[in-house]
């Protein structure tokens, strides 16, 4: 830690006021989880009348019991594992040949196809296009519609190609004497040395496709391929209009906000506990792929 001694006063307050804004700043970010968590624990009369801010009232698991009995839960569950787990793979399987490609000094065009990259950051075809492009090719309402029409994303290209640029041409030149080819090149020199940018790109693509929605909720028909926060919609809104169940609310133990709530917290837990094993590579997967040298 570093001896505040050697600071002036003035060094000292910027400090302090440094950190102090960092804590505020973290705990506003913090307590949206916290405030979600309580809810879910608290009964359905308390959490309606507001009486919810910080910890839960009434303590209760009624709307986590409620959440996993239903069966549709369990398969939204289980299709945003395949979406995510697919989805991933199947961007990974195309970005990281991508961006090596784009890397490459000598590659025909370089300038034009990285110029074609960079342009889908800034333009789309736009909502309708998409859709009836989606259609054309039959992707519609299938689960390899939804891991393969969003498998690329032109900022993952570039932050990736951006890393494997900075890695000194001294290691390919090794190995080509080594009689290695491209391919050789990328899986036992590029990637071992890209495992921070890789990661980063891996936790994108991860957090991209669980938080997955709108075209989920666009293309997919089938109540049996829904993902978790299509389903998360699909509860708020049958809750919302069963008058049977708002009706019994006073009876019940949970209600439309506890039973969203504890959704959203079953969601959330496999991210949190996927984070922490790739947030060591994170900060420097960012900082080197975002620095073109």
């Amino acid at each position: 830690m570093t001896n505040m001694n050697l600071y002036s006063p003035g060094d000292k307050v910027f400090v302090y006021l440094c950190m102090f804004l960092i804590s505020v700043f973290a705990l506003s970010t913090l307590y949206p989880f916290i405030y979600i968590a309580a809810i879910s624990l608290s009964t359905g009369f308390e959490a309606r009348a507001g009486n919810v801010v910080l910890t839960p009232v009434d303590t209760t698991l009624a709307a986590y019991e409620y959440v996993v009995a239903q069966r549709e839960f369990w398969v939204s569950y289980r299709n945003t594992f395949i979406y995510t787990i697919g989805g991933t793979i199947t961007s990974l399987l195309f970005i990281i040949p991508g961006a090596y490609a784009l890397s490459r000094p000598h590659l025909y065009g370089r300038r034009f196809w990285n110029l074609m990259v960079a342009f889908t950051m800034w333009f789309n075809a736009g909502l309708i296009p998409f859709f009836l492009n989606m259609r054309d090719l039959g992707l519609l309402d299938s689960y390899i519609g939804i891991m393969l029409g969003f498998a690329i994303n032109g900022f993952n290209v570039i932050l990736l190609r951006n890393f494997f640029e900075a890695i000194p041409q001294s290691f390919e030149e090794a190995a080509r004497m080594d009689g290695a080819n491209e391919f050789q090149v990328l899986w036992k020199v590029y990637m071992p040395l890209s495992k921070p940018a890789i990661a980063t790109v891996t936790l994108f693509c991860v957090v991209g496709r669980w938080n997955g929605f709108f075209w989920a909720m666009v293309l997919l028909q089938d109540g049996e391929k829904i993902p978790l926060q299509v389903y998360l919609r699909q509860v708020i809104a049958q809750l919302s209009d069963d008058e049977e169940f708002t009706a019994t609310l006073l009876d019940q133990a949970y209600s439309v906000e506890t039973v969203t709530a504890a959704i959203i917290v079953a969601s959330i837990i496999p991210v949190l506990i996927f984070y922490p094993f790739i947030q060591k590579y994170f900060n420097k997967g960012i900082m080197l792929g975002g620095v073109k040298e």
